[in-house]
């Protein structure tokens, strides 16, 4: 569904990440992983279209840029603007409106489905600055159902949520895969990339590294892309190397 061939991420020809490759089945999850800095969320926003890669090239097979649906960081969005959960979950509908045309019965059941899936049916006319960071994501997932798309970009959808939380978003994303869906997730905990990735990209030191995720975490390559130190290598449980080579 999506292929990337030698990328080069970046802004007004400043390098961030050079050679991203990488390729994106239906029903497939790939992680995205590196130090902060490293283009995770750069990658992202070029797979978008936000911003041209500085090199390379992106390829679709049987799906558009406009097919994506996007999961970003609660702190993209401003929690004190007067908007309810039902309103920002109904914002999922919004792709393929225009100026004339309402959201249907059928769009409505979807949302209202997207809610229940969440947990938020009883909260939905709750105003976001009364929500907890937990209730925020579930929003932003639930928006993501109803986007209905075959291509998910997820940015660290984790974070700044409890455990609870989390598994149930979980749940959601392994029901996206089971429907045949593409997705691409931003993530840093090591632990929930080997449990949901099929692969993985790792980002570091201006350089990339993808391939089975089985294969990509390992010691040497988290060290080499200082992603983990030393330190923090000798408490985790890693194998050494997988012998793989950059791409």
């Amino acid at each position: 569904m999506l292929s990337l061939h030698d990328i080069a991420l970046g802004y007004s020809g400043e390098t961030i990440a050079d050679n991203v490759s990488l390729s994106l089945e239906a029903g497939q999850i790939c992680a995205v992983i590196g130090h902060n800095g490293a283009g995770k969320s750069t990658l992202l926003r070029t797979i978008m279209g936000l911003q041209p890669p500085l090199a390379g090239r992106i390829a679709w097979t049987g799906a558009k840029p406009r097919t994506i649906g996007y999961l970003g960081r609660s702190t993209e969005i401003d929690c004190q603007f007067p908007v309810r959960i039902k309103d920002v979950v109904a914002m999922g509908a919004w792709n393929g409106l225009d100026f004339w045309t309402g959201i249907d019965s059928a769009k409505t059941r979807q949302i209202d489905d997207a809610l229940a899936r969440t947990g938020l049916a009883k909260i939905a006319d709750r105003p976001l600055f009364e929500c907890s960071s937990g209730q925020l994501q579930r929003c932003f997932f639930a928006r993501a159902i109803v986007q209905d798309a075959p291509i998910l970009l997820l940015d660290e959808p984790f974070s700044a949520i409890d455990q609870t939380t989390q598994a149930q978003l979980v749940e959601i994303i392994q029901q996206w895969r089971a429907e045949g869906r593409a997705i691409l997730i931003v993530l840093h905990d090591l632990s929930a990339v080997m449990t949901l990735s099929d692969s993985c990209l790792l980002l570091g030191r201006h350089r990339a590294r993808f391939g089975q995720t089985t294969q990509i975490i390992t010691r040497q390559n988290l060290l080499s892309h200082d992603y983990i130190t030393e330190a923090q290598a000798s408490l985790l449980s890693l194998p050494e190397s997988a012998g793989e080579c950059d791409v």
